[in-house]
């Protein structure tokens, strides 16, 4: 088997991996030490995300199939016009945290080096643009201190803004394993939601959203008053303490936390050193998220707790390639190894590249970029692996400014997105198992994704794709013919003139050959030519700012935000466990779509009788910008004037579920990242004449119906499909069902056959539909008599026969109610669980769902154990 490293989040997980007679097979590396062999359901399902099904396989211009020379030759003839007509400000690549670090490195020299343009951007502005700016202005360079061991070292560890347990599985579990070994161990989560991860937390603070400024600035008040703050350290070490202490001290921003909350929070903090404070998306993606990270940074300065095993500040990032892209300097404010637009810094690296007419000041962020679009000062932009249409604020706008753009080239690997409908030229790309090439994770550790299968049809990697266009335009330097090539020269820039002035070095490297790049194991930067290395950062009191002292930086809470009473509640966006992004590869496997199969948002109880949504009904969210149409999960897991959302879904998997439509583009001013967090919306509930749900073994074609409502999932056998339907609408094959049978409620249960096989069953209800679905999907790939299709028309199991309830396992297939049985039958912790059911055996994502389970179980007076179910089963 190959050794690589999964696609996903940016824990950056080793993987075995093999194809062989048209499967692939998957497997933890148990030797990579960001993961140690565990894997999460998304990284299980791999094997399942690999067939050519789906996949672009050649070049098009417009809708025709082309060669790759007229592709290239016109992408290169239409971008060297566009900057011979309007200069190099008028075109923009916008890349992605997907792309490999060799793709971003010749990514950024064609643009900044050879076009002469800063306007590159990636999608990763989306997740961790504040921290790289707090870092910045803290550190005077974008390092992340620590490592993933620091988690487990950890005698405090603080989770804010981080839903590790969905988001980062694999850290969870290590933090879980830790947990359970010193069970004296604290966790505190820092979340407006009750979110799996705190299942683990001994404390959780549902702070108000944007109310973090506010709780750190507080907190580092309580260092200061009783003494906690390391005066000694502080006065060799840092820079400024007195002005965020003022600054801290009038702070009157709200957190929505009570006094006791927070003197709890705050003991807890004053007294243990061994503290860490991990943070992701709820802090980054905010209109003040620099601030917020600057005032977490301020805590960890002010005693001291930097650098050393088990304390400091942890920023895990999202993408499996973010840290690559920051490396070879992917957002547009940035250059190469970790420089800036400084002069010094742009002379330098003009000079390696040797390229006078390098790119001289920072480029569009991505929102500017998409807005410059529109304008029409953009006017050619290549897209990398990325699907802006769905994944930006205010996505309608980017699908409008995408048309009106003269010429929009789109690079990869799936037929089927939102942003290939805008496309000039598409261009096929390798996905992962056929890619060559480096990701760096959050713990700043390399480590080689290699190819085991071929690439399918013409296409090709991306690196390769930006050269053929650099060699057209007339660019030199782009004469690489192997990724080693690209990531020796990478290295080579890292220790160009360093003498370990900058953070990033990887001059240990800077000659690799073929054979040394195939054997790279992981590693951990700086690996500097003289051999020096460092675990940690910042723990001698050296920081890379001109002073050489950390900077403590000033902040303040952001205003209060106006509440507006046509759009009274507030939104929150977000991941789930078992689906990525966009889905352009999760949504391939049967399993990741087992346990949440649509769209859908939380909503208080309280929010849902006052509004008149019922359990699993539809809702719209709107906001001034744009609206979504989904399912509603009453829970009070969510705070009450709030929803939350997931931003997976597109007009690929849903009629409505695009929910970046309703976010607005509000920024960091610092960042430029998208306040995501924090959407002043309206919640209304639909009337729908009809609510449906079916099984078919070939995929239906919803868009061509019009239906209100339709949510469109692969599973086992076939499709599966939630839809709505207005009145007079229906939803049917042309043909007459082989069995219908009338509810006696109003509702039909309507099946079509294939000799002994179901090829479809439609099932609709004035109500949400109550049917088993894990069970109905199983009648696919089964043999029915007539006996058995009587059962079928009931919408769920006969006497004695099994229905599994909602999956919560994704690897095993295990559902609520088989989780719940074993609980009843007293298996009451979740090792004895997973012995009764194999479920949380696995990858161990969906444990902390199970402790749910076994909490509702013991903490109820009835005795009752499960998992409200996503849609009424």
């Amino acid at each position: 088997m190959i050794c690589t490293t999964c696609p996903y989040c940016g824990v950056g997980c080793g993987v075995r991996a093999s194809y062989k007679n048209g499967v692939t097979t998957i497997e933890g590396d148990k030797e990579h030490p960001a993961n140690f062999g565990r894997l999460c359901s998304k990284g299980s399902a791999l094997g399942e995300t690999t067939g050519p099904e789906d996949r672009l396989l050649y070049p098009q211009i417009g809708d025709e199939r082309t060669s790759w020379d007229e592709a290239l030759n016109l992408v290169a003839a239409k971008f060297n016009q566009t900057v011979d007509e309007h200069g190099p400000d008028s075109v923009a690549f916008y890349v992605s945290g997907q792309i490999l670090t060799e793709d971003y490195y010749v990514a950024n020299k064609l643009m900044k080096g050879a076009i002469g343009s800063a306007n590159i951007d990636t999608n990763s502005r989306l997740c961790m643009a504040s921290s790289v700016v707090g870092h910045k202005r803290a550190f005077g360079t974008d390092t992340v201190p620590g490592t993933y061991d620091d988690l487990e070292l950890a005698d405090l560890l603080i989770l804010v803004g981080s839903n590790l347990a969905w988001c980062h599985p694999v850290i969870y579990q290590r933090v879980a394993a830790a947990k359970q070994v010193r069970p004296d161990m604290k966790v505190v989560v820092i979340d407006p939601r009750r979110t799996a991860t705190c299942e683990l937390a001994d404390l959780h603070l549902t702070i108000t959203p944007d109310g973090d400024t506010a709780l750190f600035n507080k907190l580092l008040v309580a260092l200061h008053k009783r003494g906690v703050t390391d005066t000694q350290w502080m006065t060799t070490a840092t820079e400024g303490f007195a002005a965020a202490l003022e600054a801290a001290q009038a702070d009157t921003g709200e957190t929505g936390l009570a006094p006791d909350e927070e003197a709890i929070f705050f003991d807890w903090v004053c007294n243990t050193e061994k503290t860490v404070t991990v943070y992701s998306q709820g802090v980054n993606q905010s209109r003040g998220g620099t601030d917020k990270v600057n005032a977490i940074l301020n805590c960890h300065l002010s005693t001291g707790r930097i650098g050393r095993p088990g304390m400091g500040p942890f920023s895990i990032t999202g993408q499996p390639n973010a840290m690559g892209g920051r490396e070879v300097g992917g957002l547009a404010n940035q250059l190469a190894a970790h420089m800036d637009f400084a002069l010094e810094d742009v002379d330098r690296v003009a000079r390696f590249w040797d390229t006078p007419g390098i790119a001289k000041k920072p480029g569009l962020k991505a929102i500017d970029m998409f807005q410059a679009v529109a304008g029409g000062r953009v006017k050619a932009i290549w897209i990398m692996g990325t699907n802006p249409v769905d994944s930006l604020p205010e996505a309608n706008s980017v699908a409008k400014a995408l048309a009106a753009c003269p010429f929009v080239v789109v690079s990869d690997v799936v037929n089927e997105t939102d942003t290939l409908a805008y496309a000039d030229v598409v261009l096929p790309a390798a996905a992962w198992g056929e890619k060559d090439g480096t990701v760096t994770n959050s713990e700043r550790r390399i480590s080689r994704q290699r190819p085991f299968m071929a690439a399918p049809g013409d296409a090709k990697p991306d690196w390769w794709q930006i050269c053929q266009v650099a060699h057209r335009m007339g660019c030199a330097g782009f004469d690489y013919e192997t990724p080693a090539q690209i990531f020796a020269e990478h290295a080579r820039l890292s220790a160009f003139e360093n003498n370990g002035t900058r953070d990033f070095d990887i001059g240990a490297w800077a000659n690799t050959d073929e054979t040394r790049y195939n054997a790279m194991t992981p590693f951990r930067w700086p690996a500097r030519t003289d051999g020096e290395t460092a675990e940690r950062f910042f723990a001698d009191g050296r920081f890379y700012t001109p002073s050489g002292r950390g900077r403590f930086v000033a902040v303040s809470s952001p205003a209060a935000k106006t509440v507006d009473p046509a759009f009274p509640m507030t939104l929150n966006t977000g991941r789930i466990r078992d689906h990525w992004h966009t889905m352009t590869r999760t949504a391939r496997s049967p399993r990741l779509s087992a346990h949440i199969a649509e769209p859908y948002c939380e909503i208080h109880p309280a929010d849902a009788a006052r509004l008149g949504i019922k359990e699993a009904t539809l809702v719209r969210i709107a906001s001034p910008k744009g609206e979504a149409v989904i399912r509603a999960l009453i829970t009070d897991r969510q705070m009450q004037g709030h929803v939350f959302a997931p931003m997976h879904w597109t007009s690929v998997t849903s009629s409505a579920g695009r929910i970046d439509t309703v976010v607005p583009a509000i920024t960091d001013p610092f960042s430029g990242q998208p306040a995501s967090k924090n959407v002043a919306v309206t919640v209304t509930a639909l009337s729908p004449a009809a609510y449906g749900f079916a099984v078919m073994q070939e995929r239906p074609d919803p868009q061509s119906e019009d239906l209100l409502y339709w949510a469109l999932a692969k599973c086992d056998g076939g499709w599966r499909m939630e839809f709505a339907l207005s009145e007079g609408q229906s939803f049917a094959p042309p043909q007459a069902p082989d069995v219908s049978v009338n509810d006696g409620a109003g509702g039909r249960r309507d099946l079509w056959f294939d000799g002994d096989r179901l090829k479809a069953a439609i099932f609709t209800s004035p109500r949400p539909v109550a049917v088993a679905r894990s069970w109905a999907v199983e009648q696919l790939s089964v043999n029915h008599n007539p006996q058995t299709r009587s059962f079928l028309g009931a919408g769920r199991p006969g006497a004695g026969q099994p229905d599994k309830g909602a999956i919560v396992c994704s690897c095993n297939s295990v559902g609520a109610n088989e989780i719940g049985a074993a609980i009843h039958a007293g298996c009451t912790t979740i090792d004895a669980v997973g012995t009764a059911t194999q479920a949380g055996t696995n990858c161990g994502s969906c444990r902390s769902e199970i402790a749910t389970m076994i909490s509702q179980f013991t903490n109820s007076e009835e005795g009752g154990a499960h998992v409200a179910p996503l849609a009424a089963e």
